[in-house]
């Protein structure tokens, strides 16, 4: 293998291969680029070895073992390229290859991956997957050539191995951030194992790296010769031939993916849980109950630690304004802050003399020229904002100065850069609760600032309104010559406020005293032991913390002369700082981890670098545990550069108590500074644990030096009462000193519990007078009174009882192939709560040029790595496009933000990997059956179980009238034509709301008679034959039927095929034409034409018709004699219908039945020849056809016909014909309902306009099959409120296949009453009223009112035995009207008796009932129907078909969709459904598609909270993709199909882990 260093490189090819990987690492240059110019650069070096590839099995990490501080060592170390690096450590990185060899060794865990629609995919595999150079020799990249490929050319590699390890990629692929020699072997072994299916590899172990942290060597357990056979299968680059870890293809069928889901969560994966607690009602969710075997504290209670005492030299300054006027002009002419240009050359000097001038100019400027001479806008104690840029410090340190003799309060803040900068609002916030009105800034700055039109600075979003002040000297006047500001003594009074963000985003500011700010330069100034005159290099902000308490206020205390070095001159030369310590041999310099790091990686060869006059390197982030690496590092390449191992002293801070601690320079070179290597396992139980067997899950930590002097410090525990923690426990550090800050401005509650702190021993006492202060940081005091800092109180994240830090997490994730994949290491680790506990997220930024299978297997080892060495399981992975997450003002990622996009749904990943199966582990238990109480339980009278028992029933059907006396609807009709024959029974109206056709009795019964004649003439059909009816809804369909009547054949109504949509509508109406076994079809000439087109032979086999006849050219001449039948119980019609499960059955209707359900309607809805009635219904079954066609021929009322597809033209339609005519009864579905609250939703007032009236409408009934759909009722009546329509008339019906109309609200007795039940009781069956807007609280409205002559009985679905009031189970009805039967040409007696002909297990044994296959109860009102009994009323929850048995609870759709429209605004419409016990979830997005997966999370989270239910799926398909039959019923079952066969088109699909 081609290696750098064992090459004999000349320097400037090294040089630039270098600069190469920087580039790389950057992201500015692609893989592919990288490898074309390096095999360029070294080609010419190559040894070639004709015919013979090299040795496949030399890891990348072999080499030569290089002292430390010779060049080439740190080229081995570049190799992450993560821009991040406070979090790299070699250490780290091995383990977290080790942990993913073990995960390894287990068996892989295979996820299958999400599938995405093309367009999301930013590019297809193929063209991202280079193969990669032969000579490449970046880590994890070493071409494997089969045997006898020629190595130096590139398209000899072996095409297929490339691409089964570009998919199978080894789950330990050695992708180590610095090369880790102990893993080296191992890593590298199992990845060529994975990749050479046949070699057998020998294990080859790496020699000890030199820098080894701890004193032993790490040792892994290797995999010894792994082999894997090698698949034969060719594989492409598209998705459809892929195949993922354990074979199965990835996109070939979504079952099949459905089914390595299924298999990986058949594994067990956490220890099973104890058993739960099952309320009687409320489930419980598990309580995670401490593991007993868990590390507890052992040590004693610790001892406040007191620094060494604040030792006052004489010459100390008062004040810090004191010690400016002193310079200012004793020595006006010293240096006093030198400013960097974008080159590096030395900008501007700010002199102290220059310094002490113009700050009393910008002093007299805020008191004396803003306002006027009577009414000054700022006085002493005024909040001022200071924005200046991070590149203009002078100007900064004049107003800051300016301010403190002024004696305003200074607030320094960021640049707002946009109106709507990532937390830029909080710091309006902020501005305004302290009463900032004036914002002092810089020329420059104030010219950069957004303008509206006319030239002013707009007002920022939540800012208060602000005058914006230019406070250099030129821009602002003299003062007078006898003016002078007043100097004082430092005291009480407030000298700045640092702004400070939390963890949710909120800016709070921290008050700092003048008198802490004197204490805390002067600490400091012992500390680090500052003398007069010293430079000092500042890399930091300025503007707050460790920058601006060292290189603003305590350099001017000591007339230090300040380099401070702009961001932007180190986002462009990193090497900026180390240049200006040599060239102004500085004795000082305060920077970052990251700084350290950016200088390594820019390094290269520089001869002139000197760095021995620095005897101090202050860390300003020494405290986070991932700094050690980066100061291991730097020591290393920079010794040999004449840098002390001493010098170097990593330091902590917090906003609130300043410094905390720092490591002093000493000259003690022999005394090593101190090192904790603990283990993340007891780190995560809050005890300390020096880490001895398990050497993978270690934090390695440095000591931040000893408390400041005149402090005093402890250690508390984190949450509760401040008590002391022992001393092997982790706690928040506590800070007793006058150098800390003193609260949180205008927060008195948060300011006791944060700067009033005291804290006390285990027996309760106080340990001193005097408060404390919380630092926010988590750690402990070692031996020698030694701080350790683990982590910072903001990156807690507790999950299941165990704390977990987020910096931690992102350590681990950056470990796996950080340079490959994570864009400038930039991830952002945060938690949310769900299910009542924390659930860990993290985003990373992916580099532009990775794929789809880089990006998930990156994914599913991150998930693997992070379970092996935090033992947490992640609840979601989401990656995000480079440059995507919001940024704070210096580039970091702005946590709180990213947080937010992700809960409102708008970070837009580009991949997203949910695990809730492995994290969430506190549901409730599954819940086991109850045997019922059978038919032994206590049955009196009409009590079950000391209930009453739950039945009800319609009025009687009363006295006959005139018409009541005919037996047959046919008879009806023959009447009604000789006595009153011109009256109109039906109206059709057309679009334009014109009547389109009309029918007196007279004309409908001679229709009738000729239509009899022509199927006597031309059909030679027999009395009793089956004849379809396939007509538009209309007047035909009508005089059709009673036309078959007339011939005493048995009609069956059908919906005829869309003529848009031949294919999907033509098969169901061959396939009832033949269930029904129709002898001949009746239709009309337009139809007829459609049948025999070509589009419908392509659909169905046109042939196999029966024959057609077309309705439009009748005979002339009347039929012999009109058919009587002789038997009521007789068939009058079939009605079929196609049920939401997909079912499709007809079920039998007499004569009898037909004529009693007319009657019954006729008496509910009091309807008399004078009424009309307006009717926008499907008229093809169940009561939409009963209405349409039989209703006005029993009763004499007149019926407006409204067929709804006319409303889809004309939305007003319905509404405007019911006010024209001014009907009283209307009947609609919920399909016409939504059309009206969708179409007609802004254009109410042009309706009242046009003399809309709906005052006269005292019932409209939504006719349905299903639980009543309580939001688009309630919005309906809204929305048409305005124009009359009065709320109590909208109500609803329902019916099922068994009986067409059991409940329908009539013109008398109460309105529909609502109630609101518990959702969790209702999955147990169970029925718990509660009050509205309580949690998990579900609105059920009445169905109606029972009809006349019908019973209800509310049965246990599974025993058959009658159920008391108000409990859950199946409704049962018995009714002269129930049909007779399924038509099943089956005949599947079976089903049909039990459906029909049921009888209770125990009570009334005798009543014959019909199952409607509901499940609903009923619950005894307060109110009192028409006959003034207490009145029943009927609540339906759902069909039983559809309801889905989980965790032994029983779910209705309807819920989790309405919860998961809920959750998002782009989501439309959502269907849920079950495939072998995993919930899999459809949703409908209306929006772009980089919304898509959004969704997940958040359908995700939604679920679990309301339902806990886990989410196996969630597919994100287009609008209009959940099938939705005519009724507007969900068609899951169909949708199901659909998804199962890959018909769907989804968006995306997401299987959660």
């Amino acid at each position: 293998m081609a290696d750098r260093d064992t090459l004999p490189l000349p320097l400037e090819v090294r040089t630039r291969l270098a600069e190469l990987e920087l580039e790389l690492s950057e992201g500015d240059i692609t893989q592919k680029g990288y490898e074309k110019k390096r095999s360029k650069l070294i080609g010419a070096f190559l040894p070639q070895a004709p015919g013979k590839g090299m040795d496949p099995s030399v890891p990348h990490e072999r080499r030569t073992p290089v002292t430390p501080g010779s060049s080439s060592r740190y080229h081995r170390r570049r190799s992450s390229g993560s821009r991040d690096e406070r979090y790299r450590s070699d250490v780290h990185t091995e383990a977290v290859q080790a942990a993913l060899a073990k995960q390894k060794e287990r068996g892989k865990m295979a996820v299958p991956m999400p599938s995405k629609r093309r367009s999301l995919v930013v590019q297809s595999s193929m063209d991202a997957y280079t193969p990669p150079d032969t000579s490449s020799g970046s880590e994890g990249e070493g071409s494997m050539q089969g045997e006898g490929t020629p190595t130096s050319s590139q398209s000899s590699i072996n095409m297929e191995n490339w691409i089964s390890r570009a998919i199978h990629g080894s789950t330990t692929s050695s992708t180590t951030s610095s090369s880790s020699t102990q893993s080296g072997g191992s890593g590298a072994a199992s990845r060529l194992a994975d990749v050479m299916g046949q070699t057998h590899l020998e294990n080859h172990s790496a020699p000890p790296d030199v820098t080894s942290y701890t004193t032993d060597s790490i040792q892994v357990e290797r995999p010894q010769g792994s082999t894997t056979t090698s698949r034969s299968t060719p594989k492409y680059g598209n998705a459809e031939l892929m195949e993922t870890g354990d074979g199965v293809p990835v996109g070939g069928r979504v079952s099949a993916k459905i089914q390595q889901l299924v298999n990986t969560l058949k594994r067990p994966k956490r220890p099973p849980l104890r058993e739960f607690f099952v309320d009687d009602f409320e489930e419980l969710l598990e309580v995670q109950q401490p593991d007993p075997n868990q590390p507890k504290a052992e040590g004693a209670q610790m001892l406040a630690m007191r620094g060494e005492q604040l030792g006052v030299v004489t010459n100390w300054p008062l004040s810090l304004e004191a010690a400016l006027q002193r310079w200012g002009t004793i020595s006006p002419k010293a240096p006093c802050l030198t400013t960097m240009d974008t080159n590096g050359k030395p900008l501007y000097i700010l002199t102290y003399g220059k310094l002490w001038t113009r700050s009393i100019k910008v002093a007299y400027n805020i008191l004396h020229k803003l306002g006027s001479k009577q009414e000054p806008m700022l006085r002493p104690g005024d909040r001022v904002a200071l924005v200046f840029p991070n590149n203009d410090p002078a100007a900064f340190m004049v107003a800051f100065y300016g301010c403190l003799l002024a004696e305003v309060v200074p607030v320094p803040i960021e640049v707002p850069l946009t109106r709507k900068d990532a937390g830029s609002q909080q710091i309006g916030f902020l501005l305004g609760s302290c009463g900032v009105t004036v914002a002092l800034t810089s020329d420059a700055c104030h010219k950069g600032l957004p303008k509206s039109p006319t030239g002013e600075i707009p007002q920022f979003k939540g800012w208060p309104k602000l005058l914006w002040f230019v406070s250099e000297s030129k821009h602002i006047s003299k003062p007078p010559r006898d003016w002078f500001p007043h100097i004082k003594d430092a005291n009480n009074e407030t000298a700045y406020i640092e702004y400070k963000t939390c963890k949710d985003g909120s800016v709070l500011g921290v008050t700092v005293m003048r008198i802490a700010l004197l204490t805390h330069c002067q600490a400091l100034t012992q500390s680090c032991g500052y003398t007069e005159a010293e430079t000092i290099v500042n890399v930091l902000d300025f503007k707050k913390d460790v920058g601006l308490w060292h290189g603003i206020l305590t350099s001017v205390m000591n007339m230090m002369h300040v380099i401070s070095i702009p961001y932007s001159l180190m986002k462009v030369n990193p090497l900026s700082w180390i240049q200006k310590v040599c060239q102004y041999k500085a004795k000082v310099a305060c920077v970052k981890s990251r700084d350290m790091h950016w200088a390594l990686v820019a390094h290269r060869d520089q001869r002139d670098i000197n760095l021995s006059s620095l005897r101090m390197l202050v860390v300003a982030d020494g405290a986070n545990p991932w700094s050690v690496s980066s100061c291991d590092a730097f020591l290393n390449v920079f010794q040999s550069k004449g840098l002390k191992p001493e010098v170097i002293c990593p330091c902590a801070s917090s906003p609130e108590a300043l410094t905390v601690a720092i490591r002093r320079p000493t000259d003690d070179s022999n005394q090593p500074p101190g090192r904790g290597v603990l283990s993340m396992q007891g780190l995560s139980h809050g005890v300390i644990r020096v880490d001895s067997e398990e050497k993978l899950s270690v934090l390695t930590l440095q000591d931040v030096g000893t408390v400041m002097p005149g402090a005093l410090m402890c250690v508390v525990k984190p949450d509760g009462v401040p008590q002391l923690c022992k001393t092997d426990e982790i706690g928040e550090l506590c800070v007793g000193s006058i150098a800390t800050g003193t609260s949180y401005y205008g927060l008195s509650g948060m300011t006791k519990n944060t700067f009033e702190v005291f804290p006390m021993n285990s027996v309760g006492a106080l340990i001193s007078e005097y408060p404390f202060t919380r630092t926010g940081l988590l750690g402990f005091v070692g031996p020698g009174g030694l701080c350790f800092i683990a982590g910072k109180m903001d990156g807690l994240m507790v999950v299941g009882g165990r704390r977990h830090n987020a910096d931690d997490i992102v350590a681990t994730a950056l470990a796996v192939e950080p340079m490959k994949f994570v864009y400038r290491g930039r991830i952002a680790v945060f938690s949310i709560s769900v299910l009542h506990d924390e659930r860990i997220v993290v985003v990373a930024e992916q580099r532009p040029d990775s794929t789809e299978e880089d990006s998930f297997q990156w994914m599913s080892r991150v998930l693997q790595a992070i379970d092996g060495i935090h033992q947490v399981g992640v609840y979601c992975l989401a990656l995000v496009p480079s440059n995507t997450l919001p940024k704070t003002p210096l580039g970091g990622i702005h946590l709180s933000e990213s947080k937010q996009l992700f809960l409102e749904g708008s970070l837009h990943p580009c991949n997203v990997l949910m695990c809730p199966h492995t994290c969430v582990t506190n549901l409730p238990k599954p819940r086991q059956k109850q045997p019922e109480i059978g038919p032994a339980s206590v049955m009196v009278g009409n009590l079950v179980s000391g209930k009453r028992i739950a039945q009800a029933s319609g009025r009687d059907l009363g006295q006959m009238e005139d018409n009541d006396q005919f037996l047959f609807l046919s008879e009806v009709l023959q009447w009604r034509a000789q006595t009153t024959p011109d009256h109109v029974l039906y109206t059709l109206l057309n679009c334009r709301g014109t009547i389109a056709s009309s029918l007196t009795c007279v004309q409908l019964h001679k229709r009738a008679e000729k239509i009899a004649t022509m199927l006597a003439e031309r059909g030679h059909l027999q009395d009793g034959e089956h004849i379809a009816l396939v007509y538009p809804p209309g007047i035909d369909l009508i005089a059709a039927f009673y036309g078959c009547l007339y011939a005493g054949c048995v009609p069956i109504t059908v919906r005829p095929p869309h003529p848009q949509n031949i294919a999907t509508t033509l098969p169901t109406v061959k396939m009832i034409v033949e269930v029904s076994r129709s002898a001949c079809m009746m239709t009309t000439a337009g139809i007829c034409k459609l049948l025999r087109s070509k589009e419908a032979s392509a659909a169905v086999d046109v042939r196999s018709w029966p024959p057609v006849l077309d309705t439009d050219d009748l005979p002339r001449k009347k039929p012999p004699l009109l058919y009587k039948p002789s038997n009521p119980d007789t068939l009058a019609y079939l009605d079929f219908s196609v049920s939401t499960t997909g079912m499709l059955a007809g079920v039998k209707m007499s004569h009898t039945a037909t004529s009693a359900f007319c009657r019954s309607i006729k008496l509910q809805c009091e309807l008399y020849p004078s009424r009309e009635v307006a009717i926008c219904l499907d008229p093809y079954c169940g009561l939409g056809f009963v209405l349409w066609c039989l209703c006005s021929v029993y009763s004499g009322h007149q019926s407006i016909l409204i067929p709804p597809s006319e409303l889809e033209v004309n939305p007003a339609l319905w509404l405007l014909a019911v006010s024209q005519y001014k009907v009283r009864d209307t009947f609609c579905s919920y399909s016409v309902m939504e059309l009206c609250t969708k179409g007609l939703g802004l254009q109410t007032e042009s309706l009242k306009s046009r003399g809309l009236d709906l005052s006269r409408v005292r019932t409209c009934v939504v006719v349905a099959e299903e639980r009543p759909r309580i939001a688009l009722t309630q919005s309906f009546s809204k929305l048409f409120k305005d124009l009359g329509l009065h709320p109590r008339a909208v109500s609803t019906s329902f019916g099922c296949r068994v009986n067409l109309a059991v409940c329908l609200q009539g013109t008398s007795g109460p309105d529909p009453t609502t109630v609101y039940v518990d959702m969790r009781a209702l999955r147990h069956d169970r029925v718990r009223l509660v009050e509205r807007g309580s949690p998990h609280s579900l609105p059920l409205m009445e169905s109606g009112k029972i009809l006349p002559g019908v019973r209800i009985i509310i049965a246990n679905p599974e025993t058959k035995g009658p159920l008391g009031d108000s409990h859950l189970g199946e409704i049962w009805v018995c009714s002269g009207h129930n049909a007779s039967g399924y038509f099943t040409v089956y005949g599947d007696e079976a089903l049909q008796s039990d459906h029909f002909t049921s009888r209770l297990s125990f009570g009334d044994t005798q009543t014959i009932w019909a199952r409607t296959g509901y499940l609903g109860f009923l619950r005894r009102t307060e109110l009192t129907d028409a006959s003034g009994e207490r009145h029943d009323a009927l609540y339906v929850v759902g069909a039983l078909d559809e309801a889905m048995e989980l965790r032994g609870m029983r779910y209705h759709p309807i819920d989790i969709e309405t919860s998961v429209i809920r959750t998002h605004k782009s989501i439309t419409e959502c269907a849920v459904f079950t495939w072998t016990n995993l919930l899999v979830v459809v949703v409908e997005l209306d929006g772009s598609e980089q919304e898509a997966l959004d969704l997940v999370p958040l359908v995700t989270n939604v679920v679990l909270e309301e339902h806990y239910l886990i989410v196996g799926v969630v597919v994100v398909v287009d609008i209009g993709v959940i099938p939705i039959n005519s009724r507007g019923e969900k068609q899951r079952m169909h949708l199901r199909d659909g998804f199962l066969a890959d018909q769907l088109d989804p968006i995306y699909v997401a299987y959660n882990m």
